[in-house]
């Protein structure tokens, strides 16, 4: 009697196990996700939309949107209508990055490069496995003018941003690191973008010889970039400085002569490092991995 019993309760338990590929997905893991949506479409989004984005039941969603409309991170555009973020998050990541010291300290290195480039210039930030840019300088006054959004993560395969980080590491860290993000489809990113672990060593390899990242057509149509790491001697890089724009301008020829400004900027930054709490901060997590 006492096998039956045991043996009925192992089927139960059999039944109602979830297969180990299948991750439950918990609410506040959930409301990050309508945040991050959200945050691509500041016009807003319908509650169907939205719902069907995160693959969410409606009445579900609509509690999520309500908790997060109760705390002022979210907002009813009208009634009945689309919902859309507050000014309330990215004032949250502003205060912390003021707090940080960042801002003071790269704002002003990155406008003289943008003066000097006459292009879109970047800063992004090594948090984890992630980069993720945090601050930037248009120096393009006029004509094609390129500019992303901010906030992002960065594709690391196919943007000169992760080539200079991925540069700096092992050939098996960097693998490890694109293979969890997976590489960018060159529909969805620029025709050249890479697409399998030789094509991308290889470009590193060039990469390292040179100093910096240079790339062509790899994160969009149309667009080249550049960038350097934020690293002290014998340090992980902590972050990564960019000059991004279109390709009848910034051309193979002209990103090799700001190769220098790129470089000596780069340096800058990482001697002025120590001053920031969330420099230091992230040089320690790096180290310590």
């Amino acid at each position: 009697m006492i096998g039956t019993r045991l043996e009925h309760r192992s089927n139960l338990e059999s039944d109602f196990t979830m297969p180990n590929s299948v991750r439950i997905v918990g609410p506040i893991e959930r409301a990050l996700r309508v945040l991050e949506t959200l945050a691509a479409q500041p016009e807003g989004m319908s509650l169907a939309s939205l719902a069907g984005e995160l693959d969410l039941p409606r009445s579900a969603c609509h509690r999520l949107l309500a908790e997060l409309s109760r705390c002022g991170y979210v907002r009813q555009l009208r009634e009945q209508g689309d919902y859309a973020l507050t000014t309330k998050l990215p004032a949250v990541g502003l205060g912390f990055l003021g707090a940080s010291g960042i801002v003071d300290i790269a704002q002003p290195v990155i406008d003289r490069l943008a003066e000097i480039s006459g292009e879109l210039v970047r800063l992004a930030l090594v948090d984890g496995d992630r980069l993720t840019f945090v601050a930037k300088a248009q120096g393009a006054r006029s004509g094609l003018r390129y500019d992303s959004d901010m906030g992002i993560d960065v594709q690391l395969s196919c943007s000169a941003g992760g080539h200079a980080w991925l540069m700096t590491l092992t050939q098996e860290r960097a693998s490890e690191l694109v293979a969890r993000q997976g590489f960018g489809d060159p529909k969805e990113f620029g025709p050249k973008a890479p697409t399998t672990f030789k094509a991308l060593m290889k470009i590193l390899d060039d990469d390292r010889k040179r100093g910096f990242s240079l790339i062509n057509e790899m994160y969009a149509p149309g667009m080249t970039a550049m960038a350097a790491p934020v690293q002290r001697r014998d340090q992980p890089a902590i972050a990564v400085i960019t000059i991004a724009g279109p390709l009848i301008r910034l051309t193979p020829q002209r990103m090799l002569e700001l190769g220098a400004p790129l470089l000596s900027a780069a340096r800058e930054l990482a001697m002025s490092s120590s001053a920031s709490s969330l420099f230091a901060q992230r040089g320690r997590v790096v180290t310590a991995r």
